[in-house]
């Protein structure tokens, strides 16, 4: 395993960060720096009633993943090349990985403090999120290859509407959702929150409403995404760190990984209150659903493994071991046989057989490898993060 000093001063402060403590993003102990001068709000104002478009029905109105079963990619998914995008915060670069061989195509400079890599509503780009650059790096999928830079404030993470109209930037550092026409990144709304952390979320079944993690305040809140309105706030038992957020099948309970507590919150989706916390291992970070949305896969960071709840009797049902890794964010690819890991603080990724939990090839990437995406994943189209379809 490959290890930089700074990711050894980084291991011994994982119990209190998500990303970096000298850069911004879920540093655990106080709010981050302000990224580069933002630019003007003076066009920024809310409209009373956003434009709505239509949000695509289920598939299956009783299994909201049921778009994601293997095989089924769209004409355009079929099209891209099987790669898996490593955003290295620490390097300001994305590694990019074969996902046959396990072998590095390439590396490429983005901007500084890359977060995650993100496929588009129409899952026609992968954008990369830089952070502390204040832009994105949009890629082809269908070749791997880096393109234009779209300026963005503080991108830590970035989400689109379930109807495809709004691409949603999480300025982390600045406590805002701001709504950008997902066509052009033209800035329509920014809308302040309550949240100090502000970084991960997932949408109700009916694509509507948003559950968002404030990784600083130990509270969650909901966002109507439709009026683009704060809700409501939730709050959850104190020194909480929420980060990932994931929805059952059945769209009645929402997930949430707690870092500080090492589990994971249920919580009602329909009541957006708190069921009870389940105790998984420490640094509880990224949530993934298998593909045939029985399993939710539960990465435990600083616990050197992996969880795995059942989503029909929401228990835990088993646990994968990684020696010495710090699996933090990532998804499957589109089979769902592999599970495709970042190791934040190991500098490497991990690939997991999902029929038996075997660590089948670590990879060395950069410094601080965060939310990666494999691609291509089946699905008729993105909310966004590393890889949320519906």
């Amino acid at each position: 395993m490959r290890r930089t000093p700074l990711a050894l001063t980084l291991l011994l402060l994982a119990s209190t960060a998500c990303s970096s403590t000298t850069t911004h993003g879920e540093s655990g102990t106080s709010p981050h720096p302000t990224p580069a001068t933002s630019p003007s709000t003076s066009h920024a104002a809310p409209s009373p009633a956003p434009a709505r478009a239509a949000i695509p029905a289920l598939l299956d109105p009783r299994d909201v993943y049921a778009a994601g079963r293997p095989g089924r990619l769209t004409a355009e998914t079929r099209l891209a090349r099987p790669l898996v995008y490593v955003p290295n915060s620490e390097d300001g670069t994305v590694t990019v990985i074969d996902q046959a061989t396990h072998k590095v195509v390439r590396v490429v400079r983005t901007g500084r403090l890359p977060q995650h890599v993100t496929p588009s509503y129409d899952l026609k780009t992968l954008y990369v999120d830089n952070d502390l650059g204040n832009s994105l790096t949009a890629i082809d999928p269908r070749t791997g290859r880096f393109g234009r830079t779209i300026p963005v404030d503080d991108p830590y993470n970035l989400y689109f509407t379930a109807d495809g109209k709004y691409a949603v930037a999480v300025a982390e550092a600045r406590r805002r959702l701001d709504f950008y026409d997902a066509k052009t990144f033209r800035l329509v709304h920014r809308l302040h929150v309550p949240c100090r952390g502000v970084d991960h979320m997932d949408f109700t079944a009916d694509g509507t409403h948003a559950l968002v993690s404030c990784e600083f305040a130990a509270k969650m809140i909901v966002v109507d995404m439709t009026r683009q309105q704060l809700v409501k706030e939730i709050g959850l038992m104190p020194d909480s760190m929420p980060q990932d957020v994931k929805l059952s099948p059945d769209g009645r309970t929402f997930y949430v990984a707690d870092m500080r507590h090492g589990g994971i919150y249920l919580l009602d989706a329909a009541r957006m209150s708190v069921i009870r916390f389940l105790p998984t291992g420490s640094g509880a970070h990224g949530l993934y659903p298998s593909r045939d949305a029985k399993t939710l896969y539960i990465t435990n960071r600083t616990g050197h493994s992996v969880s795995l709840l059942s989503f029909a009797t929401r228990s835990l049902v088993g646990r994968w071991e990684i020696p010495g890794g710090t699996p933090d964010m990532g998804g499957l690819d589109a089979s769902g046989r592999v599970l495709w890991l970042s190791g934040r603080y190991s500098a490497e990724v991990y690939a997991l057989d999902t029929r038996t939990g075997r660590v089948i090839a670590r990879i060395p990437v950069g410094r601080g490898p965060h939310g990666l995406c494999v691609w291509p994943q089946p699905g008729r189209y993105s909310l966004g993060h590393t890889g949320i379809l519906r």
